[in-house]
């Protein structure tokens, strides 16, 4: 078998069933298999997987063992040369574990590889590649230094900015919600550190990875989705698992962290002004409802269905430049194109006045996020 595609969720129900959509048409022509592992979710999300997938490997724990744990559980069932860590708030284009498997075996001394992340509004999100997160470096993060000082290697090394966004390059850490590496590896390196409850664990296992002498790769040749704030929504109790986490891994790999303790007080600072300022925030009020879709039944239905009024299109025919100066929330019908064209399309047309909501494909639900920080939203459509 070539690969394993290992799926930890957590109350992310409908996320997870449009990530679950995508990961089987990524996966045809592949021999493959898809692993989910439950961590005590409540909200039906067991129920779905049951229903709609029983071809898929599940394992429902009985309450939350973490991150790095579940896992570890997922890929013990694996039988894939490759496994591929994939959080449930994403969605694959249909060439990405092709193209990531290619690539893959054309190195010979493969760490991890990961691939190009971007968020509900089409966004490049910058941790796709990263860079060891010394106590200087985090702080460099947390300042904003990397920002105003991008050509730096003193200060822009937390997102590997040194790397270009379109550049295929080894780096040092890859993110948690997408990683491929083969088995054997994952295996030797013991999995994930399940002291780590989360938030560090990629970090470490990236980390490791290159001490035993292995490249970690960013390959941007293809796009995935992240939602990012389905899972943990940032917030205090964020901040204080992350300084755990941290802290633990500075222990581990540094033995030092004097001005770490500093360091998480002015990350709890920055996020209670965030949260502030995000709430004064005027929300989004689209003046223009765009839905793409073929599908002449979809359109009266989502008429009726939401009592708006919607300029239909294709991928083909919407230019953002004719609407630049209208708020357009653009609804896209997910079994119009495959996810490879529709991703593009979200990424190639990123604009603060354009906003994304997701049919998923039997046209039950709506999912959408317009923030990478906070929750996003799943409309009901039956």
């Amino acid at each position: 078998m070539q690969l394993s595609v290992v799926i930890l969720n957590y109350n992310v129900r409908y996320f997870l069933e449009v990530c679950l959509y995508s990961v089987q048409k990524a996966l045809e022509g592949l021999d493959a298999e898809i692993i989910v592992v439950d961590n005590a979710s409540k909200d039906g999300s067991a129920k779905m997987i049951r229903k709609k997938f029983p071809e898929v490997i599940f394992v429902e724990n009985s309450e939350n063992v973490g991150f790095p744990r579940g896992n570890n559980q997922g890929v013990a069932l694996a039988k894939g040369e490759y496994v591929c860590i994939l959080n449930p708030d994403t969605i694959v284009s249909k060439d990405t574990f092709v193209k990531l498997l290619d690539f893959a075996e054309s190195k010979f001394n493969l760490g991890i590889v990961g691939c190009k992340l971007i968020d509900g509004t089409g966004k490049f999100l910058p941790e796709s590649k990263r860079g060891i997160p010394t106590p200087w470096v985090a702080l460099t993060k947390i300042l904003g230094l990397y920002q105003w000082f991008p050509t730096s290697k003193s200060f822009n090394q937390y997102y590997a900015m040194h790397v270009k966004e379109n550049q295929t390059h080894p780096v040092d850490v890859l993110v948690g919600a997408f990683m491929l590496m083969k088995r054997s590896l994952y295996q030797k390196m013991g999995g994930f550190d399940e002291k780590c409850f989360m938030y560090s664990d990629d970090i470490d296992l990236s980390y490791r990875v290159l001490q035993k002498g292995y490249e970690n790769y960013y390959m941007p040749s293809t796009l995935v989705i992240h939602f990012k704030g389905e899972s943990t929504v940032k917030d205090r109790n964020y901040v204080m698992r992350f300084q755990e986490a941290m802290g633990y891994f500075y222990q581990k790999h540094f033995k030092q962290f004097f001005f770490f303790g500093f360091i998480m007080k002015m990350i709890g600072w920055v996020f209670s002004i965030f949260k502030w300022w995000k709430s004064k925030q005027k929300p989004f009020v689209p003046e223009l409802h765009m839905l793409i879709t073929n599908n002449e039944m979809l359109a009266k239905k989502m008429k009726n269905r939401m009592q708006l009024c919607f300029d239909v299109r294709n991928l083909q025919n919407f230019d953002m430049a004719n609407y630049s100066k209208q708020k357009v929330l653009c609804w896209i019908d997910l079994e119009h194109e495959d996810t490879c064209k529709i991703i593009t399309f979200m990424h190639q047309n990123q604009h603060a006045n354009l906003k994304y909501r997701l049919i998923e494909p039997n046209q039950q639900f709506v999912i959408g996020s317009d923030s990478k920080d906070n929750l996003g939203e799943t409309i009901l459509l039956s």
